[in-house]
């Protein structure tokens, strides 16, 4: 593979740790304290309630809804997780698979925003092509420690 400026272990790399950075600014953005007190949750059931999908509605009644302040924590420490396990390449193929499964739900959820679903599509992508062609092989705790060769 000729690539300009940086081999393509390299790019992979970059576009690892840009969206690790995408999560950690998803995860510093966010009220906290309004999350934890039940506001996201709150804002997602409002949509949950009125989506199309019976599976995705019954879904949140049954998962979500029961343990709404639980469940603001999973999310907001899932997106610090996933946005420092990119950035320091540590557990990478992990935090890749954990954020295609986030951008999943979340795109799932509101698969009627179109103005939500370009962040979260090209999230994935990034989390794919991350995952496959083996991002943390370079400039990574991941590659320093050996693991995941």
């Amino acid at each position: 593979m000729d690539t300009i400026w940086l081999t393509g272990a390299e790019w992979l790399a970059v576009l690892r740790i840009g969206l690790g950075l995408w999560w950690l600014e998803s995860w510093r953005h966010k009220d906290k304290k309004t999350w934890f007190e039940g506001g996201g949750i709150t804002w997602a059931a409002d949509i949950a309630a009125k989506h199309r999908w019976t599976p995705v509605r019954s879904g949140f009644d049954v998962v979500v809804k029961p343990r709404p302040k639980t469940m603001a924590y999973v999310v907001v420490y899932a997106e610090l997780a996933l946005g420092l396990g990119l950035v320091l390449g540590l557990l990478t193929p992990v935090a890749l698979v954990g954020g295609l499964l986030l951008n999943a739900l979340y795109f799932t959820l509101m698969i009627h925003d179109w103005a939500e679903q370009g962040q979260n599509s090209m999230m994935a992508l990034i989390s794919a092509v991350g995952l496959f062609g083996m991002s943390w092989q370079t400039w990574s705790l991941d590659s320093v420690l050996g693991w995941f060769r």
